[in-house]
């Protein structure tokens, strides 16, 4: 059966989420259009828009945030340890789990030449400042435990490991290959209790 083009369209439009193959967009477009009240859509419309125009990156970490600086970065309780991981998603991850109270610095992505990726596409330009003006006394390099995660937490190291402060990468209770975001509390908890020095 050919779906009217309106609603294709809106299939389609699923689709463009990751991991979101065309039976899932076709529940999700079905359920939008036979089941939402149109103020649930509007409201729905309304937050995604807010949430693309308003949603930035924090101007010291690299977080989301809908303001300048981000509510982590503007806490001044939090202790003098920088956590630097990946993605924004990785803050949220550890944050719920509620036993580290640091800062972060967010990657944006991770080093990998055979995917053109280099050390200037990934957020590391602000990383020795920060250091210096934060007065961090500990680096906690908590990237995946794949090529390139080890690839990008070996060049951290490298870029400032001579700036006296202790450098340490996130033990692995994290089977090997594993991302953080798809990790459980209690494993995070781990991981982060088994840090190493580098």
């Amino acid at each position: 059966m050919k779906y009217p083009e309106t609603l294709a369209k809106l299939i389609e439009s699923f689709q463009m989420y990751p991991n979101i193959g065309p039976k899932t967009a076709e529940r999700l477009a079905l359920f939008t259009i036979q089941k939402m009240s149109i103020d649930k859509v509007n409201e729905f419309s309304d937050a995604l828009k807010e949430a693309v125009l308003k949603i930035k990156k924090c101007k010291v970490c690299g977080n989301l945030t809908d303001k300048d600086v981000c509510e982590i970065c503007q806490n001044t309780s939090r202790d003098n340890s920088l956590m630097i991981v990946e993605e924004a998603k990785d803050v949220i991850v550890f944050e719920k789990m509620n036993h580290y109270n640091g800062k972060y610095h967010v990657l944006g992505g991770k080093i990998s030449p055979l995917n053109g990726v280099s050390p200037e596409d990934v957020n590391l330009g602000s990383l020795k400042k920060r250091i210096i003006d934060e007065k961090i006394n500990d680096v906690i390099i908590a990237t995946g435990a794949n090529i390139d995660g080890e690839m990008t937490a070996m060049y951290i190291k490298k870029l400032i490991e001579n700036m006296n402060i202790q450098i340490y990468r996130i033990g692995y209770g994290l089977p090997a290959g594993a991302d953080i975001e798809y990790a459980d509390e209690v494993t995070l908890m781990k991981a982060l209790e088994g840090k190493t020095k580098m």
